[in-house]
């Protein structure tokens, strides 16, 4: 099992990491929750694109690269510029984990990442907020053992 299986199997109520909440929390933070699906389609023509950062070790993994909200890192970025900074803070950090309520993560996810999570899960976009709100919390705080985000070396290969 990867560390992300074994932080979400612990944050999930019951551990049961197959379920639509655990799907989503997945799919916000790895970047193989996607693959294979066409989840959007490609735009035709595009202007002339953005150089995408060098691959480095971790890359795709649930730190960067990954997922809708660019892994672990995109989520807590998303989180902050909401306003949820504290809350995803405490979720870094050793202390107790602040809730997030589920209005306000919503907000943070932005509607395009709702409306991907739902198609996906076939979860109300009411039902992912409450679920993440409950999950997220944990599952951050489970891949962060040391109070702070990890570095590629460490999200790859355990801390």
């Amino acid at each position: 099992m990867s560390i992300f299986d074994n932080a979400l199997q612990d944050a999930v109520p019951g551990g049961n990491i197959a379920t639509p909440i655990a799907i989503a929390a997945g799919a916000l933070l790895l970047h193989h929750f996607f693959g294979g699906s066409s989840a959007q389609p490609a735009p035709t023509p595009a202007p002339a694109p953005v150089p995408a950062p060098a691959p480095q070790a971790g890359s795709g993994s649930f730190l960067d690269g990954g997922g809708l909200l660019g892994g672990l890192s995109g989520l807590v970025n998303s989180l902050t510029n909401a306003g949820a900074g504290a809350q995803a803070n405490s979720w870094i950090g050793n202390g107790a984990n602040q809730p997030i309520d589920p209005g306000h993560l919503g907000q943070a996810l932005g509607p395009d990442v709702m409306a991907q999570l739902s198609a996906r899960t076939g979860l109300s976009q009411q039902q992912l907020v409450e679920g993440l709100s409950k999950v997220l919390p944990q599952l951050v705080h489970n891949l962060t053992p040391n109070g702070r985000l990890p570095t590629p070396q460490e999200a790859q290969y355990g801390q």
